[in-house]
C-alpha cells in the first residue's frame, strides 16, 4: 500500500524550554500530520544522548531521553510550579538546542518534580519497575554511579564498581537509594508521556517509525552489564571499534568508536540480548528502522586506539541466519533496513532474503558521470524513499553545494529550469519522490519548510553543531498541511 510520512525528531519540535518534548507541540504535530494525510511520523532514537549529543551514542539501549519529558505536563500533575522552570534561560535561540544549558538546568528542575513525586501514590511506579526489571535497575544504578563520578565513563570508575562486584554494587545502591530512584522516576515519566503520545498518534491514524543504531556506545549500561557480549580485552577495553573505511567522501574513513559485538557469544546465548532489544523497539515504535543494516553481513573493525579508520579490516557478521532466528522466536517484525552505502552481493542477498524494505535517497541519484541505483526508475516497490535523511543536507542546501554538472543533470531529469525559484525546485523534488513506485516516501520537515543548510541535523563524522535544529511554530500552518495533503492525494499515498 502506498503511503508517506514526515521525518522530524522529538528534539526539533517547538518549545519554550530549550528542546522539543512530548507535550502540547507533539500533539499539535500529530494533528498537522493528520491534516496533511500522512501515515508516518519518523523520529530518531529516543534514548538518552551522551558523547557529542548524538542519539546514536547513548547511555542505554532501552531508556528514554529525560530531556523529552514535558515540564508543563509535570506541572499539571502538581509535580512542578511554573516559576520553577518558566523563567529560566533555556538558550539564546528558538531555532537551536543548547545542550550545555539543558544539562545544567533540566536535571535540577526534574529533581524538584521527583521530590514531590515521592510523596504521591507509588503503585503505578512500582508496577512499572517490575515490568521493566530486565533493564531499569541496572540503568538507574549505572547513571547514579556515573553522576557520583562526575560523569566519568565506567572504565574510569573504582575497579570493584567497574567490574560489577556484587557487594560493592549493593553498598552503593544502599547508600544512594534516593539517587537510583530519581533515575527510575525519570524513566517512569518518560514512558508514561510517550505511551500517551503514541496512543494519540495511533488513534489519529499516525504511526511512528523509530530508529535503533546497530551499535551501542562504549560508555553505556549495555556494555557495563554485558561485557562478554562485546569484543573487550582483560582490562575491559575494546579490542577493536566500529567505523567505515576510507572512500571518496572521507579519505581517512569514519571512526565511530563503538565496541564490536562478540557474535559467537551472542549465538551461544540464543541471541537473548538482541531479542530483548528488538522486542522492546517493536513495542516502542510501530515500525523499526535498523541503522547500518549491512553490519549484520560484514562489519569494519578498526584497531582500538587508532586515530583514523584507515587500518581497519572487514569481518563476517551473523548474516541472514540471525534474522531467521529472530523471526522464528518473535515473528515477522516491522523493520526498515538502512542499506545505504557500498553494498556487496552478499549484503544485497541478505536484504532480499529478509524481505525488509531498503532505502533510496534522491540526493544520491544525480551523478552525471555514472549510472545510479538511486535514480527513481531503478526502484522497486519494496523500499522507503527519501530526498535526504538526518545525515544529509536539506534539498536547498544540497543544491547550493553541488557542482554545475550535477545540478544541470538533476534539473534535466526533473524537467525543470535550473534558474527556477527555490520553492519550485523543492516541490518538484518532493513530487518526484511521491510519484515513484516505492511503497513509502518520507520527507524531512525542513524540506517542506523550504529551509537551507542552517536546518541540517547532522554532518557525519563531525563533532559540534549537530542535532541542534528546531522548528518554529509558525511553520506548521493549515495551508502547508493542505498543500502536502494535495500532493499525497494526487500520487495515491492517502491512507484516509
Amino acid at each position: 500500500m502506498r503511503s508517506s510520512g514526515i521525518l522530524m525528531h522529538i528534539s526539533s519540535l517547538p518549545s519554550d524550554y530549550g528542546i522539543g518534548t512530548m507535550g502540547a507541540a507533539a500533539y499539535k504535530f500529530v494533528d498537522f500530520l493528520e491534516k496533511a494525510k500522512q501515515t508516518y511520523w519518523q523520529i530518531l532514537p529516543l534514548c538518552p544522548t551522551s558523547y557529542g549529543d548524538s542519539p546514536y551514542q547513548s547511555f542505554s539501549t532501552h531508556a528514554g531521553n529525560p530531556y523529552f519529558i514535558d515540564l508543563d505536563i509535570l506541572r499539571s500533575e502538581g509535580l512542578l510550579k511554573k516559576e520553577e522552570y518558566a523563567d529560566l534561560n533555556w538558550g539564546e535561540s528558538a531555532e537551536k538546542v543548547d545542550y550545555e544549558t539543558l544539562y545544567e538546568l533540566r536535571f535540577p528542575v526534574l529533581r524538584k518534580a521527583f521530590g514531590r513525586f515521592k510523596e504521591t501514590d507509588l503503585t503505578e511506579f512500582d508496577r512499572f519497575l517490575e515490568e521493566n526489571e530486565t533493564w531499569i535497575s541496572n540503568y538507574a544504578l549505572f547513571m547514579s554511579i556515573k553522576e557520583e563520578n562526575d560523569g566519568k565513563a565506567w572504565l574510569e570508575w573504582d575497579e570493584n564498581l567497574k567490574r560489577r562486584d556484587p557487594h560493592s554494587l549493593w553498598e552503593f545502591k544502599t547508600s544512594h537509594g534516593d539517587d537510583v530512584m530519581f533515575w527510575e522516576f525519570l524513566q517512569f515519566k518518560f514512558f508514561e508521556q510517550w505511551n500517551k503520545l503514541k496512543k494519540y498518534a495511533n488513534d489519529h491514524g499516525v504511526q511512528f517509525i523509530g530508529d535503533i543504531p546497530i551499535y551501542v556506545a562504549l560508555d553505556s549500561a549495555a556494555v557495563w552489564v554485558h561485557p562478554d557480549l562485546f569484543e573487550l580485552d582483560g582490562d575491559l577495553n575494546p579490542k577493536a571499534v566500529a567505523g567505515c573505511p576510507p572512500d571518496a567522501f572521507s579519505p581517512t574513513g569514519q571512526l565511530w568508536g563503538n565496541p564490536l559485538y562478540n557474535w559467537a557469544r551472542h549465538k551461544e546465548t540464543g541471541y537473548n540480548w538482541w531479542m530483548d532489544r528488538l522486542k522492546a523497539s517493536a513495542e516502542l515504535y510501530d515500525i523499526v528502522r535498523i541503522d547500518h543494516f549491512r553490519g549484520f553481513d560484514g562489519y569494519y573493525a578498526i584497531p582500538y586506539g587508532d586515530k583514523t579508520a584507515e587500518n581497519g579490516e572487514w569481518r563476517t557478521g551473523p548474516g541472514i541466519e540471525f534474522f531467521r532466528f529472530i523471526e522464528s522466536h518473535l515473528g515477522k517484525l516491522p523493520i526498515i533496513a538502512e542499506d545505504l552505502g557500498f553494498l556487496t552481493p552478499s549484503v544485497l542477498m541478505m536484504l532480499e532474503d529478509s524481505g525488509f524494505p531498503g532505502m533510496k535517497v534522491l540526493e544520491f541519484a544525480f551523478d552525471p558521470r555514472e549510472e545510479s541505483n538511486y535514480l527513481p526508475y531503478n526502484y522497486d516497490k519494496n523500499c522507503v524513499v527519501y530526498i535526504g535523511t538526518h545525515d544529509n543536507d536539506t534539498i536547498l542546501g544540497w543544491k547550493k553545494d553541488m557542482d554545475e554538472d550535477t545540478i544541470e543533470f538533476c534539473c534535466d531529469f526533473l524537467d525543470i529550469d535550473k534558474n527556477c525559484s527555490d520553492s519550485e525546485f523543492v516541490w518538484k523534488f518532493i513530487k518526484t519522490a511521491f510519484a515513484c513506485v516505492g511503497d513509502t516516501v518520507i520527507i524531512q520537515m525542513q524540506d517542506y519548510l523550504e529551509l537551507g543548510s542552517e536546518a541540517r541535523v547532522n554532518i557525519p563524522s563531525t563533532l559540534g553543531n549537530n542535532w541542534q535544529w528546531r522548528a518554529e511554530e509558525w511553520g506548521f500552518t493549515d495551508d502547508l498541511a493542505k498543500k502536502i495533503a494535495a500532493v499525497t492525494r494526487i500520487y495515491g499515498r492517502c491512507a484516509r
